[in-house]
């Protein structure tokens, strides 16, 4: 056993965001830290993930995922290493990927910890490429969407954690053309020459439609969302018949106190026969297996390129999810306690 820790800090939410988050409706508190019960391991975090998913978390309402809870630490994925154990098959100095990110120490039901090989992988690759974003991008593209060898694919949000990975996907399984928007020249330039999409734009340089049709003069026959608003309704107008899109995330309106407007022209899925279904990674675990094996081959031939944003030190956790929402990351947004 490892020397255990008086105390810890963790991330609280204090107050629910109306709008934008800001920095009073967290707090960073002291707690206590206790040998693990029986059946438990405490975990030294190493990394944690933020990720859009959590802004819907902090509103009081009835989702796929139960809401943070006021004055109560905030979860998500953390990878970190075993300080102490009392849980068979799960040693002090093992690595593991687990939800109780937020703080410093987590004291994890070992029932809900995965261990991870460091040795494969970069530790902070099992909250991203590997891990669910990955997935996420994986069966969102493959089952959810159908996608097929010579299908013209355009993703939203394409230099983040999940459109970085879905464009390059789609590459590699021969889509006929990669299209992806973003929100600045500069990772316009990053999907384009890095990431080889076949022609991105920027969002903001002029509407959304009217960029995606110059970009797909032959139409579209996969759209992978992660934005929604005029997004999706540019979308739904390049969409060839029998086009289908996966709804992922709708970023522009996670942070909005009016309703958001849907799409004003639905009326076209009806002529055009199009497919809208939405993901949860959960729904997809049995895909886990094919698709580690595929990512890490592609990781390892080069094929697949795989970005991290990473702010150190838990108390600038906030700062980085706030930073993600607002774009400020490349590729995945990872916290580090390292130092």
């Amino acid at each position: 056993m490892s020397e255990i820790p008086a105390v810890s800090r963790e991330w609280h939410l204090v107050r629910r965001p109306q709008g934008w988050p800001v920095a009073e409706d967290f707090a960073l508190r002291e707690v206590e830290v206790a040998a693990p019960a029986p059946g438990r391991i405490l975990v030294r975090n190493l990394h944690m993930s933020v990720d859009p998913y959590m802004r819907g978390r902090m509103n009081d309402v009835k989702s796929y995922v139960p809401p943070f809870q006021l004055d109560k630490p905030m979860d998500g994925g953390a990878v970190g290493e075993i300080v102490a154990s009392a849980a068979e098959g799960f040693e002090v100095g093992d690595h593991v990927l687990h939800g109780l990110g937020w703080r410093e120490y987590a004291d994890v039901d070992a029932r809900h910890a995965t261990k991870v090989d460091a040795s494969l992988a970069p530790l902070s690759a099992y909250l991203g490429v590997l891990g669910m974003p990955g997935l996420t991008a994986y069966a969102g593209l493959f089952e959810v969407a159908s996608f097929k060898e010579g299908d013209s694919v355009f993703v939203s949000g394409a230099a983040g954690a999940v459109g970085s990975l879905v464009g390059q996907f789609a590459k590699i399984k021969g889509a006929s053309r990669v299209i992806g928007s973003a929100g600045s020249d500069e990772k316009v330039t990053l999907l384009t020459e890095k990431y080889g999409f076949d022609a991105a734009f920027n969002y903001k340089n002029g509407p959304v439609a009217e960029q995606l049709k110059e970009a797909a003069p032959e139409g579209i026959d996969v759209y992978f969302d992660n934005v929604g608003g005029d997004h999706l309704e540019a979308a739904i107008s390049s969409l060839n018949v029998h086009g289908r899109a996966t709804l992922c995330g709708a970023i522009a309106q996670y942070n909005a106190t009016e309703p958001t407007p849907g799409p004003r022209n639905l009326a076209l899925v009806i002529g055009k026969r199009l497919r809208l279904q939405g993901v949860l990674v959960g729904d997809h675990a049995g895909l886990q297996p094919q698709f580690v094996q595929d990512v890490a081959g592609w990781l390892r031939s080069g094929e697949l390129v795989a970005d991290e944003t990473v702010v150190e030190g838990v108390e600038n956790a906030t700062e980085a999810f706030l930073g993600m929402l607002r774009g400020d990351n490349t590729g995945k947004m990872i916290v580090s306690f390292t130092g």
